[in-house]
């Protein structure tokens, strides 16, 4: 089986995902068009260079419908000859996508992939496209679903998590992005943004609080409580389903779960040859990809279960793993991860994540594997994980090593 490898990876700053935010004006297939056109250039693609481009993003409509990927690679300056595929594995579809191209190229179909994803979630907002799992009462009632965040209250409640352990991690987050920020950490793959004039628009994740203490965010309201409590009363559908639960201890808030943010991220994953041929140094191998289908009421444990699945199919055991990437989805999702693995906290996440720099749905899973690569290649260090939880019950895991 051909090796697949990783030999670039870039992202666009992730700006607030709302009206005022700084990337608001930039559609999705023009942010990603930036990607591509910056990935080429980085990489002297001229013509038929990639095979394809496999783009993520979650919220297929509007401008973010109708196969956003090849939009994206008529928008851009790739050849027109290169085609593009939509993905959509909700808040894993970018590393998906990578995971895909990785897998095509070891199949033989093709030399090299575009592979990444986009969501801009200030213009087309989360749940505008009105999926059935949510909104059909003969799916939603018969799967028990419920919110994502009464999910993640459902875990923290179900293995133990405190509010004031969930507002630690997040604290440290918020520490550890600055201090990646301040430190320079970032600077190889970040892709400022301008807009058509060349002024400058956006340089720096602009969701990020590094102010953020325990007192701070001991003064919010958790945000699901009412609509677990009181109408629709989303706790009582959930209890149905684990009646050992006394009651749901709802210990998330804004500032214990990611941001909504717009960004997106490209990676450039090829055969050795496909870099001998032209002039590129693979940076990692992409070892071993995995997916799974887990408890869609639960909805977020998919991390472990897809960690324990990628580990048993590559003969790995979790020691090997020098760095992880848990996607901060919710703050109970990444102390669910640590406390089944027994992992220590100084791996994972080591500059921060989704809590301080948000998640923009499609792009999350590629940015978090040009993080990793970014932090082996730092550190030195060789193997590194990178996982998310998924909507409706998913997880997604891929394994890099350094080469």
């Amino acid at each position: 089986m051909t090796d697949a490898y990783i030999f670039d990876a870039i992202r666009t700053p992730r700006g607030k995902g709302r009206k005022d935010g700084a990337l608001h004006e930039v559609t999705a297939p023009r942010l990603s068009a930036l990607a591509l056109n910056a990935l080429k250039d980085r990489n002297n693609l001229e013509g038929h260079a990639v095979e394809d481009v496999i783009w993520g993003n979650v919220t297929q409509v509007a401008e973010q419908g109708a196969c956003l990927a090849r939009t994206a690679v008529l928008a851009s300056e790739l050849d027109e000859s290169i085609p593009g595929l939509a993905i959509n594995r909700f808040c894993a579809s970018g590393l998906e996508a990578v995971n895909l191209a990785a897998n095509q190229i070891r199949g033989g179909a093709g030399t090299a992939y575009i592979a990444g994803g986009v969501e801009s979630m200030s213009r087309t907002p989360m749940g505008m496209d009105g999926g059935a799992i949510a909104v059909d009462p003969t799916i939603a009632m018969e799967n028990y679903f419920v919110p994502q965040g009464i999910s993640a209250d459902i875990i923290a409640t179900e293995f133990g998590f405190s509010r004031d352990e969930a507002d630690a991690l997040a604290v440290e987050s918020q520490k550890r992005a600055k201090a990646a920020w301040d430190a320079g950490r970032f600077a190889k793959s970040i892709l400022p943004i301008h807009d058509q004039n060349g002024l400058p628009i956006l340089d720096r994740d602009e969701h990020m609080r590094p102010d953020t203490d325990m007192q701070s965010l001991g003064g919010l309201k958790p945000s699901f409580k009412d609509m677990g409590e009181n109408m629709p009363g989303f706790d009582a559908l959930a209890l149905m389903k684990y009646p050992h639960l006394e009651r749901i201890n709802h210990i998330h808030h804004a500032g214990n779960s990611s941001g909504i943010v717009d960004g997106a991220a490209a990676v450039l994953v090829g055969t050795k040859e496909f870099g001998e041929a032209h002039g590129l140094t693979p940076r990692a191998r992409i070892r071993a990809t995995a997916k799974i289908g887990t408890d869609p009421t639960i909805m977020l444990t998919g991390p472990v279960p897809v960690t324990e699945k990628i580990l048993r199919e590559t003969g790995m055991n979790i020691s090997d793993i020098d760095l992880f990437e848990v996607n901060e989805a919710f703050a109970a999702v990444v102390m669910r991860f640590m406390q089944a693995f027994d992992v220590d906290p100084s791996v994972v996440n080591v500059n921060g994540g989704a809590i301080a720099m948000g998640h923009p749905l499609g792009a999350t899973g590629a940015m978090i594997i040009g993080t990793l690569l970014d932090e082996l290649e730092r550190t030195g260090k060789g193997t590194g994980l990178a996982t998310l939880c998924i909507g409706s019950g998913m997880g997604a895991a891929t394994v890099i090593e350094r080469v």
